[in-house]
């Protein structure tokens, strides 16, 4: 059967108490932690730094999941690993070299992924599919947390599902934005292998526990 990871995005989170946010993610049985880094050029906003990102690994053993929101990321990575990114994501858009981006993340024993934004086509990751670990897509336009989801993800994550299946590539599928538990069955349906969620699971209508729970009932039995 097939286990849709689900990682909830800090970027919702109460920053004022992040370690209690993160254990609670623990708690919940969360995956991953998604760590969106946003520099305020790629994206409009500005969020954290690698120093967060090391203040977080001293806090928890979940797999950190790295989303550079970044212009020139190929400036970045190597911190963000020291700092202790477990999986490396660069945007497509942002890079110039992405195939070295990818060999200097695998390089260093990280895994490497690559995201694709709402308007960029599917064929822009065809020479890089072969070669990563993780292929991102974005189901919002990168940069603020609570956007409407953008159904027109759904067949590209079909598509990448097709093409690692068909050629027996590694890359897991991960869906970024406006993921609900409205529409997580349908995700998962499409492809997705990692869900990512930020005011889906960090909101004042419940708690951390019960809206991860709830992302978890949402997909039970989904590509089983």
């Amino acid at each position: 059967m097939t286990l849709i990871k689900i990682a909830p995005s800090i970027v919702s989170a109460d920053l004022a108490h992040l370690a209690d946010e993160v254990r609670r993610c623990e708690e919940a049985g969360a995956d991953y932690l998604h760590i969106d880094v946003m520099d305020g050029q790629f994206v409009p906003a500005i969020t954290i730094g690698w120093p967060i990102v090391d203040a977080i690994r001293r806090t928890t053993s979940l797999v950190l999941d790295i989303h550079l929101m970044v212009v020139e990321p190929e400036k970045q990575i190597a911190r963000f690993i020291d700092a202790g990114g477990d999986i490396i994501n660069v945007h497509v858009e942002a890079a110039t070299h992405p195939h070295r981006i990818v060999q200097e993340v695998l390089s260093r024993g990280k895994k490497a992924g690559i995201c694709l934004n709402p308007g960029t086509p599917v064929t822009a990751l065809d020479a890089l599919l072969p070669e990563i670990d993780q292929v991102m897509v974005m189901s919002v336009n990168p940069g603020a947390s609570g956007q409407s989801f953008i159904e027109a993800s759904l067949p590209k994550v079909a598509h990448f599902r097709r093409a690692i299946d068909e050629n027996g590539y590694r890359a897991a599928i991960e869906l970024d934005g406006g993921v609900t538990v409205a529409n997580a069955s349908g995700c998962a349906a499409a492809g997705a292998d990692v869900l990512v969620a930020a005011s889906a699971i960090f909101n004042s209508r419940a708690t951390v526990s019960d809206n991860i729970a709830g992302l978890r009932e949402a997909v039970a039995g989904i590509r089983a």
